[in-house]
């Protein structure tokens, strides 16, 4: 087991689909966030498909996409030690077969992999302006996985579009209160949205957390499907996350 974790890390289970991931309080842990986007995103099944997941920290989500898929799958993760986790997660349950870490640069990501190859993009951005008040991490993985230093969202979407082939979807995960800038640069990139999905931490509260499906050079129209109750009123995960987090039926 040394041989697999470094410093404070440890090794957690992703129980629905039987794998093992990396994770470090103090660098990165997943959220529920790329959990539901990993189920959200529209993804080709077949052998032949492949998948850009942008931003991909520690590896979860092209983890969760390898059990919904056999298309090849490449995650691109800025932080070196995010990428390093995210490379020897996907050793440990071996996956270098169908999964590729990559460290680089969200920006520009096409230059590297091709313009215009991929089936499907997903990406789950940072979500908080630079230019915002709210209180910025002092760990500066954690700022820069979280606040748009290094990427906007704009920079995501752009190069999510240079990735997709004609047809291609790319799925986002963001904050409800940045839906009409995604939406407008979904669009300002070729890219129509198609399905939208709200996350409420439990019935009557707000939504914190927003599911945007979009397809490249698409038509018009979108769907939003029935809504995602993390906890019901008692505190416990409805059974839509249950089934998410433990296969449970």
């Amino acid at each position: 087991m040394d041989k697999w974790l470094k410093d404070d890390e440890r090794l957690d289970y992703l129980l629905a689909e039987q794998l093992r991931i990396i994770q470090s309080p103090s660098v990165f842990s997943f959220s529920l966030d790329a959990v539901v986007l990993a189920r959200f995103a529209t993804i080709p099944k077949r052998e032949t498909g492949r998948i850009v997941d942008l931003c991909t920290g520690n590896g979860a989500i092209p983890l969760f996409l390898s059990a919904r898929t056999k298309a090849d799958i490449i995650g691109v993760e800025l932080q070196p030690k995010l990428a390093d986790m995210a490379k020897r997660s996907v050793a440990y349950n071996q996956l270098t077969e169908q999964i590729d870490i990559q460290e680089g640069n969200v920006i520009g990501a096409a230059e590297r992999l091709g313009y215009d190859r991929y089936d499907a993009v997903t990406c789950n951005p940072p979500y908080f302006q630079k230019h915002e008040r709210s209180i910025r991490n002092p760990n500066e993985h954690l700022a820069i996985a979280r606040h748009e230093i290094e990427l906007t969202l704009e920079q995501a979407i752009e190069s999510a579009s240079a990735l997709l082939k004609q047809g291609g979807r790319a799925a986002f995960v963001h904050r409800p209160e940045r839906l009409t800038d995604l939406l407008t640069l979904l669009r300002t990139h070729r890219l129509e949205p198609k399905r939208l999905q709200f996350v409420y931490p439990k019935e009557g509260a707000e939504a914190n957390a927003v599911l945007v499906d979009a397809k490249k050079d698409g038509k018009p129209g979108v769907i939003v499907e029935r809504p995602i109750y993390t906890f019901d009123s008692e505190g416990n995960y409805t059974p839509d996350v249950r089934k998410l987090l433990y296969g449970d039926e």
